[in-house]
């Protein structure tokens, strides 16, 4: 058990909906973090007056004492926080949608548009500098505070906080290798366990699964089970089933052909992709830049429409419990544990329980630069990440991991430093990038559409194409 019990989590962004919500169901079903303060922070009045009457709620369903605070600016609840989550963002869904259709014009096609190519690149010119400012309040009002990122692109934020806020603790997330539902996933695969088959602490331990790569962008190093090598079975089980559909059975952008794009990568490299829904978009190959072999076609992009609809929708479902169209004995069951939330237990709790992180390398991956930014299987603790050695990565993936941690490098420096010119070499640097003259044009373009959502300095700068003098 940590010295820290019944900690204080701060929330900025509790209108996010693939987060708030199983974060306040994960907060009042923790013996260790139920008895704390949850406090939500969020601009949107309407949106923070939901979630906190969802809390409210949840927490009386629970019957339990978690303490609930609200607030429309974060210097409001920071002070005596032990974690600070963000998981904001700046109308996503419509900027994405710029980016992507801004950027198909140009040959770039983007399936997600928020971690890599230019989709990357502009959401974190929007979501950084607040990244920032906020870290610093951290380190004046709560410097003992746990920052936990959650806004892609994850790699960026993350690495521009270590690198610029060194004196803060942080570390970043993404649910995409949540554990240990990876783990249970990649064994179903490999025929270890059948669907209706219980996972135990046996079959953990037997089951040596290495995960290793830059966010998004990660690869199984290693899938043995019981010393046997069974990563050829995992690839074959990827070929056997490639209509693959995304959860709650998506058939949208980021979940189309993603086994038959898992076989063929592995077929190339030796290795299964396990994020192969943003792991596409990261390569050259599916941009519809000459023939796909197997039928398989460009990317699709992004669509902007259907996750509108897919908002709306689950905001509809916080209304109903808000309201009492459905009771909140239906929530405390509709829901699950949440990968930060799952996180701050585990730390708290002194539980033992390894989660994939990102943070810097440390030697973990033994051919890659210690401050390298990965996403890493970490044992943590009150003192933070400690990634486990993972072996070397791949020559050819290696590569292609450098690329993309200079892509988000130099992304992440150009916003600190508001310098057009590393934006530019950024874009330039970019695995997506096939033209100058295109890139250029993408630039120009996206800061014209985003001047209502991006920092006055952009437009300041006699060397930027939206300068206006």
């Amino acid at each position: 058990m940590s010295d820290v019990q019944q900690p204080k989590v701060v929330v900025i962004g509790a209108g996010s909906l693939f987060f708030g919500r199983q974060a306040i169901w994960q907060m009042v079903h923790s013996p260790q973090l139920n008895g704390g303060t949850l406090a939500l922070v969020d601009k949107d009045p309407q949106r923070l007056e939901k979630m906190g009457r969802l809390a409210e709620l949840a927490v009386a369903e629970a019957g339990v004492n978690l303490r609930l605070e609200t607030a429309s600016d974060w210097g409001a609840v920071l002070p005596g926080a032990d974690f600070v989550v963000l998981s904001f963002a700046a109308d996503t869904v419509r900027y994405r949608g710029i980016d992507c259709a801004i950027s198909e014009k140009y040959g770039v096609r983007m399936c997600s548009g928020d971690t890599i190519g230019p989709g990357g690149i502009f959401r974190a010119m929007r979501e950084l500098p607040l990244i920032m400012d906020c870290v610093a309040d951290v380190e004046r009002l709560c410097p003992a505070a746990w920052v936990i990122n959650y806004i892609n692109p994850s790699a960026v934020h993350g690495m521009a906080i270590a690198r610029y806020a060194p004196a803060v603790k942080s570390f970043a997330l993404c649910d995409s290798l949540h554990m240990p539902h990876v783990k249970i996933r990649y064994a179903k695969h490999a025929g270890i366990i059948d669907a209706a088959d219980e996972w135990t602490a046996e079959l953990d331990a037997a089951f040596d699964l290495r995960i290793a790569g830059v966010n998004h962008f990660t690869w199984m190093l290693r899938g043995a089970f019981e010393g046997r090598d069974v990563s050829a079975q995992i690839a074959d089980s990827l070929r056997q089933d490639p209509a693959y559909q995304g959860m709650d059975g998506d058939k949208g952008a980021k979940a189309l052909h993603n086994n038959a794009i898992a076989w063929q990568l592995y077929e190339i490299f030796g290795y299964v992709p396990v994020c192969v829904s943003h792991t596409k978009e990261y390569l050259r190959f599916y941009q519809g830049h000459g023939v796909l072999p197997d039928a398989i076609p460009p990317l699709k992009i992004w669509e902007t429409e259907t996750r509108y609809a897919r908002h709306e929708a689950m905001w509809r479902g916080v209304d109903d419990y808000v309201s009492g169209v459905k009771p909140m004995g239906d929530f405390m069951t509709a829901y699950g544990p949440d990968h930060a939330t799952d996180v701050i237990e585990n730390m708290v709790g002194g539980l033992g329980r390894p989660f994939y992180i990102n943070t810097q390398n440390r030697g973990a991956v033994g051919n890659m630069a210690d401050v390298a930014f990965l996403e890493l299987l970490c044992d943590l603790d009150m003192d933070g990440p400690q990634p486990r050695p993972v072996g070397d990565m791949p020559r050819g993936l290696r590569g292609l991991q450098e690329i993309v941690l200079d892509t988000h490098e130099l992304t992440a420096e150009a916003i600190v430093k508001a310098d057009y010119r590393l934006l530019r070499r950024a874009l330039m640097t970019d695995p997506l990038t096939n033209s100058i003259a295109d890139a250029d044009a993408i630039l120009g373009e996206l800061l014209a559409a985003q001047r209502d959502a991006l920092p006055d300095h952009w437009y300041m700068d006699g060397r930027s194409p939206a300068f206006v003098g």
